[in-house]
């Protein structure tokens, strides 16, 4: 197919879009501020869908857009209204951000000229391509998710004029910060240009997320007023630091959103092929946001793959998280794990090494895949998440859950033998409740989202030690504080991927909103100056014990046998007392305590201790002979007969005594 978008030349830029059912297209040329329309040029048929025209005379930083027209019924999905300005589905970067308005989607010839109210594309010459490098990031590493805009908007350290920005990330404070964590890399949420629900402004209130965008390529102005240049400049620093980007990107839905959404760019050029249809013509919606992008077509297939090399070339990212990601994967509405698209991308030269994670579940048909994806795809478990909560909420039968999820969800990715975890293993993610509102509100408290408290996930697994969202009490305050540690010990503690979202390692908290996209507002952005020092410190700590032990971070299945060239097993399940836990024990309804005790190939033992029991339990651990036991965190000797206080992990390894050690030890 020809190149689509608009490419610059010494002598002109060339115009293309495709259309397979519009009947006439036009490129509008506008003024520099992009305000007024200075021409309005028809571009010509090239076969295969392709409209293009060449304009000599034009240079870099030339705003236009497309119309198309042809039939106008929407009963059959059929949006043709040249008064709508149209934004290059290939568009690398536009000159303002999206706005909602009425006019945006009114009926053909019931509203105005939208030029006015749409950001222009700018026509840019793309950089060099970066040189290929092989991604920082591997499995079992540290994924920090964040927000761009939240993360930095309140930060003191950062320029008030960069806060907000993807310029920030590279700021020295945000990277030490980072550093300090243990960072393995960053993945960045939406940051593609995306517009507002059309429910919100009436509301007062704006996506904070950008979970809804309008095309896959053009960054959003307000957070990247550098555009590409400025993400590439990010990421190069990052990059030098140690820390690897990845991408949160949108390929299942688009802003258009139902039938009586705007027309922005795809509806206006071709809805019939750019989104899925049911039989009777209506939108398919197995995204719950009005229209579900048809990932099947080749010619979207196409678009989502330059998009991906647009980012790996001329940004430089690690990979890629793929937004309800069954949608990429179903062929005529059926999920398929060999899907074109999927298998593709893996195979691709530019991207086959580019780390590829899935949300692997929609709310289509069959659209819960956790598990089914082929490697290299890592995917988000929510198993691990909610089966993690259930135990530290105090559910009774779990801790049989509780072993699988720490050792890799073997159940889930282990299936036709595969040897490795693909899980990214997480407690809380920007889509819920946070994880310090996780201990502190029973139930969800969205009132602010103006939707009367109905958005929103019902069962959270959460729970309230004390007075819901009081944190006056300093006994409630420690049992909130013990039980955050309980869960991020867990966390580190497992085997795979894990991922933490920026702000749980110092106590976020957005007064119980598990739905806090349209809080672009405190109740989402980072509060610095009051974070949980104590907590960062005890994350940074973990994360620092899981970087020096990779038996915690390994992502192959436990076997309980003997590790190669070794003598001890790769792990042993134990009760409290150190005897092996029998099927009694697993089956016991009231039994929150075990003990992992992973060994690896060198002989080395390391010890998970976990007692969910509100109260405290002396734990024995298995004693070999020369050797001693070791906090691993504090990494000094301790006292095996010290009770382990209720609600909490201890992870202690063994180490080879030194005299005075024995001394103590015997």
């Amino acid at each position: 197919m020809s190149q689509l978008g608009a490419t610059v030349t010494p002598d002109g830029i060339r115009f293309a879009v495709w259309s397979s059912s519009a009947r006439r297209l036009w490129v509008s040329i506008f003024d520099g501020n992009g305000a007024r329309e200075l021409d309005r040029l028809e571009l010509k048929p090239e076969g295969e869908g392709v409209h293009a025209l060449f304009v000599s005379g034009l240079a870099d930083g030339t705003r236009y857009g497309f119309r198309a027209d042809g039939d106008y019924a929407p009963e059959r999905s059929l949006w043709f209204d040249p008064d709508k300005l149209l934004t290059d589905p290939y568009a690398v970067e536009i000159d303002r951000p999206y706005q909602f308005h009425w006019r945006l989607a009114a009926k053909r010839n019931e509203g105005a000229d939208t030029a006015p109210l749409m950001p222009k594309a700018i026509a840019r010459p793309l950089p060099k391509p970066l040189a290929v490098k092989p991604p920082l990031f591997r499995p079992g590493g540290l994924i920090y998710e964040l927000n761009v805009r939240s993360f930095t908007k309140l930060h003191p350290d950062i320029p008030e004029a960069q806060r907000g920005t993807i310029a920030a990330l590279a700021h020295p404070a945000v990277i030490e910060h980072l550093k300090r964590l243990g960072v393995s890399a960053v993945e960045l949420m939406p940051i593609t240009a995306s517009i507002d629900e059309r429910h919100l402004p009436p509301l007062g209130l704006s996506n904070a997320w950008g979970y809804n965008p309008i095309t896959f390529m053009a960054l959003d102005p307000r957070l990247a007023p550098g555009g590409l240049m400025e993400l590439r400049g990010a990421v190069a620093a990052l990059r030098e630091a140690g820390i690897g980007t990845i991408l949160d990107l949108v390929f299942n839905h688009t802003g258009e959103s139902d039938r009586l959404g705007p027309t922005l760019s795809l509806r206006g050029l071709d809805t019939q092929a750019y989104y899925r249809h049911l039989p009777d013509g209506r939108l398919v919606n197995d995204t719950g946001t009005g229209n579900t992008v048809a990932c099947d077509h080749p010619v979207v297939r196409e678009m989502v793959l330059d998009t991906l090399r647009h980012f790996a070339r001329f940004a430089g990212v690690d990979g890629f998280r793929f937004d309800l990601a069954p949608v990429l994967g179903r062929v005529d509405g059926a999920f398929e794990p060999d899907a074109p698209l999927l298998q593709v991308i893996a195979r691709d030269p530019v991207l086959s090494d580019r780390v590829l994670i899935a949300e692997p579940w929609d709310i289509g048909p069959n659209g819960y895949q956790l598990g089914n994806f082929r490697p290299p795809y890592l995917e988000w478990n929510d198993r691990y998440r909610d089966d993690v909560r259930r135990f530290w909420r105090g559910d009774a039968g779990v801790v049989g859950a509780l072993a699988t999820r720490l050792a890799g969800s073997s159940d889930v990715f282990g299936r036709a033998g595969q040897p490795v975890s693909r899980a990214v293993n997480f407690i809380a993610a920007h889509d819920g409740m946070t994880l310090a509102d996780l201990v502190a509100y029973e139930r969800k408290h969205n009132t602010a989202n103006g939707e009367q408290n109905r958005d929103g996930h019902n069962d959270n697994l959460s729970w309230n030690n004390g007075v819901e969202g009081e944190t006056d009490d300093a006994a409630i305050t420690k049992a909130r504080f013990d039980d955050q540690c309980a869960l991020l010990a867990t966390l580190f503690a497992s085997r795979g991927t894990i991922m933490v979202t920026a702000g749980d390692e110092f106590g976020r908290a957005q007064k119980g909103n598990n739905n806090a996209y349209a809080q672009d507002n405190a109740i989402t952005w980072l509060d610095w100056a009051r974070r949980d020092e104590a907590l960062e410190q005890y994350v940074s700590s973990l994360s620092a014990l899981r970087r020096a032990y990779p038996i915690l971070s390994d992502t192959h299945f436990l076997t309980g046998e003997p590790a190669a060239e070794s003598e001890i097993p790769d792990v042993l399940w134990l009760t409290e007392t150190g005897a092996p836990l029998g099927d009694a024990d697993w089956n016991d309804p009231r039994r929150h305590r075990l003990v992992m005790l992973l060994g690896d190939s060198r002989g080395g033992r390391l010890a998970v201790m976990v007692n969910g029991d509100r109260r405290q339990c002396v734990f024995t651990l298995p004693a070999r002979e020369g050797f001693v036991w070791l906090s691993a965190i504090e990494t000094q000797a301790v006292d095996l007969m010290r009770p382990l206080p209720g609600r909490s992990v201890n992870l202690m390894i063994e180490r080879r005594a030194t005299a005075p050690e024995r001394v103590r030890d015997g």
